[in-house]
């Protein structure tokens, strides 16, 4: 068996065009421009990057976008300020804190600052929260993006057995509820699991998101098994890579994402999902 590849990019490119085609029906019929505002703080190589990449694709979309770019050393109050603004301004329609943010910061404020309905990124409590009871406002993106990639393949996610391995609050914990509301049976696995294959080999589906280059290696995947990869490792080589040994699994699973080209470009999509169903909801518009 040889695993078909899931093109990530195909299906986000198909997304995009759809976005696109819904912001010009939002700003013809409704008078309405959907715009992201996106916080930087300091000059992080990597945060520079995603956020050029992220500014980039509203750009594609017709989404407007606006970039502050904050000194390293900017109070957290200035930067909680700031926040205060955006949420009061009519023309955002979402508001994304790069992450990383610097140690004098505090992550968990600056995020509950960040007003519920324009919460595109999904890490405020109340959209984590409402991932318990399936009533929250913004999934998180990543996962968000994952279910949307399942969703494209007909992956059937009721009654299967899904083992996510990692636990963080950004991908793991969030996308272990998501499936769960598809009446999965989830089994979430992370850094101190006693030996990890014994859960693995029973996945039906495989997320692994824990940031160990090569984590997964054939031995510990059910033959057959949809494996989806969000990790994303740079080897000392310049080499990017996910979490599972892609060419020895691809040879088990029926389904499975690469590193890159998978996830990744999903989530910045998931992202302009979010900032279009924010921006449609005031138009009175219900999205998917």
């Amino acid at each position: 068996m040889t695993a078909r590849i899931i093109d990530g990019k195909a299906v986000a490119r198909k997304l995009r065009e759809e976005y696109a085609s819904r912001v010009q029906t939002l700003k013809g019929e409704h008078g309405i421009d959907p715009g992201i505002a996106v916080i930087l703080v300091g000059d992080n190589a990597a945060s520079q990057v995603y956020v050029r990449n992220k500014i980039r694709a509203c750009q594609e979309t017709g989404i407007r976008s606006e970039l502050f770019h904050m000194p390293a050393d900017t109070p957290e109050s200035q930067l909680l300020a700031r926040i205060d603004a955006l949420n009061a301004d009519p023309h955002v329609h979402g508001i994304l804190v790069q992450l990383p943010l610097p140690q004098h910061i505090d992550v968990s404020q600056v995020l509950e600052r960040i007003a519920v309905d324009k919460d595109v990124d999904g890490f405020h409590l109340y959209n984590v929260g409402g991932l318990v009871t399936g009533n929250t406002v913004f999934p998180p993106c990543t996962p968000y993006g994952v279910q949307k990639l399942l969703e494209h393949e007909n992956v059937k996610i009721e009654g299967q057995n899904v083992v996510v391995v990692g636990a963080s609050n950004i991908v793991g914990k969030p996308m272990a509820l998501m499936l769960m509301q598809q009446d999965a049976t989830v089994c979430i696995c992370h850094k101190k699991t006693r030996d990890l294959g014994q859960f693995t080999l029973l996945a039906d589906i495989l997320v692994v998101a824990a940031g160990v280059p090569g984590l997964i290696v054939p031995q510990m995947v059910k033959t057959g098994a949809v494996v989806i990869d969000v990790g994303i490792n740079r080897l000392p080589d310049g080499r990017l890579v996910g979490d599972v040994d892609f060419e020895g699994v691809r040879k088990k699973a029926s389904l499975i994402s690469p590193v890159p080209g998978g996830v990744g470009p999903m989530t910045i999509t998931m992202l302009l999902h979010n900032t279009l169903i924010s921006a449609e909801r005031i138009a009175g518009i219900i999205g998917d």
